[in-house]
């Protein structure tokens, strides 16, 4: 009787509100304040529950600290897309559920006194899915930590990208991975990914993958593919233990496994060291990336007007214009800025990105034709006036 009463409280309760829970691993009973007390650790079986991230920067971040990002950024239908019910619904279910706008909050804060760019993914939001908004989001929040020198570190959960989004959410473990290549080679900055329970599919194929150090939780789920698509496909019996945190961690794939009351420890023993090295101290972006990083966000220069609620500042975005209809939105001092930047390409019938200083430095004619290609890998596809 007495159990049967912990479990409709159980099941009735808000998360606010909810006085028990039970471990998924062993069954046990648990008190919620105690085990919130416990960074949501089952005090029986000692294995790791799953934490919301709101729960998870109060465990990383000085108190009073936290600076979000981005909070009102929310997803669209682009798709239409509707299964047992439409995209749309799902998505109000999840931010009623959650109260957060997608599956990822990020921001700055102080770990130990060191400021630190940090995102955190919620497996409560959909499953931690990967959408347009979390791409953007994320990469919004490398671009912002190449900006200002800041150590990144993501905190990773979820089930790969977002089905509802179709190629849209694949596009963004691109984009992600590209302003990743900025911070980490040309900024020389670090990137710290943390690992938890599960980390699987397109998250895992990009940004979780790319940490200049991987962490993962203990017995945490890290992979691509299902255990049993696998299975299926290569007709053979996999290890008890594969893509477990431990396995991975024996084939190289991790540079430590640290439980969750460590983890804020072991972390600012690693900012404390890497803070005393010249790269700590070197220039953010080199010039010749600074053009290149401010774009990388692409849907900037294609969304659709009706969109443009989400990107309020940017009035002439999603649409195919001249480069006079583009210059009458904008401001006397951008117009000059922006018509400075490109020139028309008569061969291939766009506007190409120019950077002025290539043009005065006037080096041999193969050298230019080189560096022409590092500026121009970014191309607008406004038509001709």
């Amino acid at each position: 009787m007495f159990i049967c009463r912990l479990l409709w409280i159980e099941k009735d309760s808000s998360e606010e509100g909810g006085l028990w829970t039970r471990c998924d691993q062993c069954g046990a009973v648990l008190y919620i304040k105690h085990l919130k007390e416990n960074n949501y650790v089952c005090s029986t079986c000692h294995s790791n529950l799953q934490m919301t991230s709101r729960e998870r920067f109060h465990s990383l971040i000085d108190p009073g600290t936290w600076q979000p990002f981005d909070e009102t950024v929310s997803s669209i239908d682009v798709l239409n897309f509707r299964d047992q019910k439409s995209y749309l619904s799902r998505l109000q279910d999840a931010q009623h559920h959650t109260y957060l706008q997608d599956a990822v909050i990020t921001g700055t804060g102080l770990l130990e006194d060191i400021p630190i760019a940090l995102g955190i993914m919620d497996f409560n939001f959909m499953g931690g899915s990967m959408g347009s908004v979390v791409g953007e989001k994320i990469t919004r929040l490398i671009e912002y930590a190449a900006h200002e020198g800041l150590i990144l570190m993501l905190v990773c959960a979820s089930g790969g990208a977002r089905m509802h989004e179709g190629i849209f959410s694949l596009m963004q473990m691109a984009k992600i991975s590209a302003a990743l290549n900025i911070y980490q080679n040309h900024s020389n900055l670090m990137y710290i990914s943390i690992l938890t329970s599960p980390t699987t599919g397109g998250v895992t194929a990009s940004f979780a993958m790319l940490g200049d150090i991987i962490i993962a939780e203990p017995n945490a789920l890290i992979g691509f593919a299902g255990r049993r698509v696998i299975e299926q496909t290569l007709q053979e019996k996999l290890p008890e233990n594969f893509q477990t945190a431990e396995y991975l961690l024996e084939h190289g794939l991790l540079d430590l496994i640290i439980p969750r009351e460590f983890l804020k420890g072991a972390i600012y023993e690693i900012l404390d060291i890497y803070k005393q090295t010249p790269f700590a101290h070197s220039p953010k972006i080199p010039n010749y990336f600074s053009p290149s990083l401010n774009l990388l966000t692409e849907e900037k220069i294609r969304r659709k007007p009706e969109t443009q609620k989400i990107f309020k500042d940017l009035p002439y975005l999603g649409q195919k214009l001249g480069l006079k209809k583009l210059l009458s939105h904008l401001p006397e001092k951008e117009k000059r800025k922006l018509s400075e930047s490109f020139i028309y390409n008569q061969n291939q019938k766009l506007f190409q990105f120019l950077n002025r200083s290539m043009v005065l430095r006037k080096k041999p004619e193969n050298h230019r034709s080189l560096e022409s290609r590092w500026y121009s890998w970014f191309i607008f596809p406004f038509f001709p006036p």
